[in-house]
Order: structure tokens, then C-alpha cells, then sequence
């Protein structure tokens, strides 16, 4: 646990009683302060009373009466598309309003970094696709080099929740929008930003919002180096920013659509051959097509990413080629199941949308595509492009019919389950096939979340023969 410093004394109110809500609460005690725990919900309330947190009405008028801060969840909105009743009065009585990133950037530093040979550093993923996989594969990759790490925010633990600090070490950060927006401290050794494209409109009032919440980590702490994915207008406007000319290696520039030889720095994929460019010449290349952890141009562009990130810290390039063959992947992310009777199964319910799910599409060959769910706003008829490689689809879930319509006159069959799906790919397939789950929907029709739709897909293909 990170010990929250500089309100020893004080009483903070902490709005929001889930995972990081309950080890901010945790976190400011440890560091003297008394925590005032609120949750709109009583079995958030109860999740905090069973771990000895006092409850404090904070929709009463009083409620902000001695209290020196407001600590807020990421998923409750501040701003857009209204403000939280609670954190709308905590503004209006002038109560400053933060977050748990904000709290473990003022208190990850200490007096024991002094006795430390090597200081410990931090490394911020943001963007919108890409994160999870970008910021374990930095944390696989310190591992395997022998560097203590931890990795934690959007993935795994909550950053408050992490051990203090070693000599050396480097803890990585998945960092949402919604936590990079609110945050009042952000100041990152090194920052890397993935890409950008639409995602959680309604919570930043548009395009511009979103940009700007994920700008905030550069701009607000000016990292040391700073790891931009330019493949989209936003990435090149923030390279720009940030470099005082073409040969400003404090920035490193990524792509997996263009060689990028010609800057300070630069880190790209191209027909499958990952390459660094420093000053004009080529330091390394690695060859990503075998990788089969890494499937794909969008993970390309996710091993570019951590490439630069981890070459910044000094980690040599075999090293980081030797990591990225014994890395497997997250869990519902282009996850290579099991092969069988010559057939890959692969498990990409994370692709949620129709931005994840084109770049599944163009990842595999030969694809048996268990699609559909929850469809979102806008369908999927921006796919048409990309079912080059789909010899048959297999509809599921609410919006079955619906994927059927808009994606005529592509060869499919409505399933409706997932168990009706797999059966059906089983039956299909031939060696040489993919079975790719990449629902481009919600899950929320028949699962809790894509965790579960994907658990659920996965326990069906582990139940098949051969």
C-alpha cells in the first residue's frame, strides 16, 4: 500500500466504494488521515463498513463541513454529462475534488528514494485501443530483463494498492480517460500514448473532451520521454507539442502503417518487421510475424510501444525480442486458445466495437467469426471493408438478425448462443481455419460483462475433442 501524504490530520471524503475506491480509503488512513467513505449504493456502503471505514452521508448539506478534500471514483462523471450531485457540491463549497492517480502521484516519491542507487520510475499507457495489452507487455518485458516492477491503474491493482517502492523499480500505469481527466497530479517518467479513436463521448462532451483528457498526461507533467502513436491526426498534433525539432529524442514516435526513419527517434512496423531509427540510421529489427502473442497490426503497433518505453529505460533490444516471443497475451484480447484438428481458436471478446473488432478482422485468415450481442449506435456496416478474410459468420445474442441485415450478403447462420456457435464452427471448420470470437457488441444481453462472454467461449473450445 502507497501511505497517501499531506492530509495527516485531516478528514477526506472518499465518493465511490469499489475496488480503488476502497484502497484510496485504505490509503489515506495509512497515511494519517481520517477517510469519510460515501457509495450512492448500500452494498458499496456495506463493503466499506465490513473493512472498519466510517460512513458519511455526503448528500447531506453539511456533509463537506471540516473536510480538506473529495477523492472520487473514475467511473462517476465530474464534468459531462452533468456534474454528480455530490461532487457538484463539493465544488460549489470549494472542497478540491481529486482522484486516486492524483494521490499516488503526490505520494509514490519519498524521503527513501534518497538511500536508492537507482531512483524508481514510472511509465503512463494511455489511449484508446491497446492500453491493457501495451502496458503488460512493458511489465512482461521488465520482468523477464530482471527489473523490479509492478503494474497497476486501469489493469490489475488499484495504484494506491501497489507495495512502496524498491531500488529500481518501475511501476507501469494503464491510465483511462476518465482517471487521466480528473487527476490533479500527473508526472510520469515516461508516457506513452497508443492511438485515439471515438470511445466515451457522452463523459468528455465530444471528440475534443476525449483528446484532452488523454493530453493531460503529457501536458500536465511533461514526462521526461514521451512515446506517441502518430498513425492518427491527434497522435502527430501531440508529437508537435511536445518536440522542439525533428531530432528531440525525448520523444520517441510509433506507427504500424509507415516507416518513420527520418526523426530523433523512432520506433514502426512494416509487413511485419518492427525496426528503431535514431538519428537516421537503424539501431534493430525484430521480426513480430511469428509472435503469436502479439497477433496483427493493432498488436504490432501495441509491441512498438513498449519497444520504445522499455528502450527509453535502457533494456537492450534482444532482451525485449526475447520477451515478446515468451509473452502469451491477455485474456480476451486476440487470445490464442488451443488448436485443434488444425483449427486456431481465438478468444477477442474485448473487441466490443467495431474499431476492435475491424482490427481483429484483419489479424487472421481463413475466419470462422462468432460475432454480435448488445450492438451499440452506429451498427456494424463500417465492417463491410474488412470481412475480406471471413469465410462465414455466426451470429449471437440480441443483435443477431440485426449484424445479418447490415453485413448481407456475407455468408452467416444466427446461432443466437454461444454454444450454438461454437457447435456450429466445430462442424465447419477445416484445418487451416480461425475461429475468431469478435462480437463488435456489448455482452450485457447474456453476460454480466466480455470477461464472462469470453470465460464462457473459452470453457466451450476447452471442451471440444482433439
Amino acid at each position: 500500500m502507497i501511505p497517501v501524504q499531506g492530509f495527516d490530520g485531516h478528514k477526506v471524503a472518499v465518493l465511490g466504494l469499489g475496488r480503488s475506491g476502497l484502497a484510496t480509503a485504505a490509503a489515506l488512513r495509512a497515511g494519517g488521515a481520517e477517510p469519510l467513505c460515501w457509495d450512492d449504493s448500500p452494498e458499496g456502503r456495506a463493503r466499506a463498513e465490513e473493512a472498519g471505514f466510517a460512513i458519511h452521508d455526503l448528500t447531506r448539506q453539511t456533509a463537506f463541513d471540516g473536510v480538506a478534500a473529495l477523492i472520487v471514483s473514475p467511473g462517476i462523471p465530474h464534468l459531462y454529462p452533468k456534474p454528480n450531485p455530490v461532487i457538484a457540491a463539493a465544488m460549489a463549497a470549494g472542497i478540491p475534488v481529486d482522484n486516486d492517480i492524483g494521490l499516488f502521484f503526490r505520494s509514490w516519491a519519498t524521503r527513501e528514494f534518497d538511500n536508492f542507487d537507482t531512483t524508481p520510475r514510472t511509465i503512463c499507457v494511455t489511449g484508446s485501443n491497446g492500453k491493457s495489452t501495451t502496458t503488460a507487455l512493458i511489465h512482461h518485458i521488465l520482468q523477464e530483463a530482471g527489473r523490479p516492477t509492478q503494474m497497476a491503474g486501469n489493469i490489475g491493482r488499484g495504484v494506491l494498492d501497489i507495495e512502496p517502492a524498491e531500488d529500481g523499480e518501475v511501476v507501469v500505469l494503464e491510465l483511462s480517460s476518465y482517471q487521466t481527466d480528473l487527476a490533479r497530479a500527473l508526472t510520469p517518467d515516461i508516457a506513452v500514448f497508443t492511438n485515439l479513436s471515438p470511445d466515451h463521448l457522452d463523459r468528455h462532451a465530444g471528440m475534443g473532451g476525449y483528446f484532452a483528457a488523454k493530453r493531460r498526461l503529457f501536458a500536465e507533467g511533461g514526462p521526461d520521454r514521451a512515446v506517441i502513436g502518430v498513425d492518427e491526426p491527434e497522435g502527430v498534433y501531440l508529437a508537435n507539442q511536445i518536440a522542439m525539432g525533428r531530432e528531440d529524442d525525448r520523444l520517441i514516435r510509433v506507427s504500424s502503417a509507415r516507416k518513420l526513419g527520418d526523426w530523433g527517434w523512432s520506433v514502426f512496423a512494416r509487413k511485419g518487421f518492427l525496426s528503431e531509427w535514431r538519428k537516421g540510421r537503424q539501431l534493430a529489427s525484430i521480426d513480430l510475424r511469428e509472435i503469436t502473442g502479439l497477433p496483427g497490426a493493432h498488436n504490432h503497433q501495441n509491441a512498438c510501444a513498449a519497444y520504445a518505453a522499455t528502450r527509453a529505460l535502457g533494456i537492450a533490444p534482444r532482451m525485449i525480442e526475447e520477451a515478446f516471443h515468451s509473452f502469451a497475451g491477455l485474456p480476451h484480447r486476440s487470445q490464442t486458445l488451443a488448436e485443434k484438428a488444425g483449427v486456431r481458436w481465438v478468444n477477442d471478446s474485448k473487441a466490443t466495437n467495431t474499431d476492435s473488432a475491424a482490427k481483429a478482422l484483419d489479424a487472421f485468415r481463413n475466419i470462422r467469426w462468432i460475432a454480435g450481442g448488445l450492438g451499440k449506435e452506429g451498427g456494424v456496416a463500417s465492417l463491410a471493408g474488412h470481412l475480406e478474410h471471413v469465410r462465414k459468420a455466426y451470429f449471437i445474442g440480441h443483435s443477431a438478425r440485426d449484424f445479418a441485415l447490415e453485413l448481407a450478403p456475407l455468408e452467416h447462420e444466427i446461432c443466437e448462443t454461444m454454444e450454438a456457435a461454437v457447435a456450429a464452427c466445430m462442424r465447419d471448420a477445416e484445418a487451416g481455419d480461425t475461429v475468431l470470437l469478435a462480437p463488435a457488441a456489448a455482452s450485457f444481453d447474456q453476460y454480466p460483462n466480455f470477461e464472462k462472454r469470453g470465460e464462457h467461449f473459452a470453457q466451450l473450445v476447452d471442451a471440444l475433442p482433439g
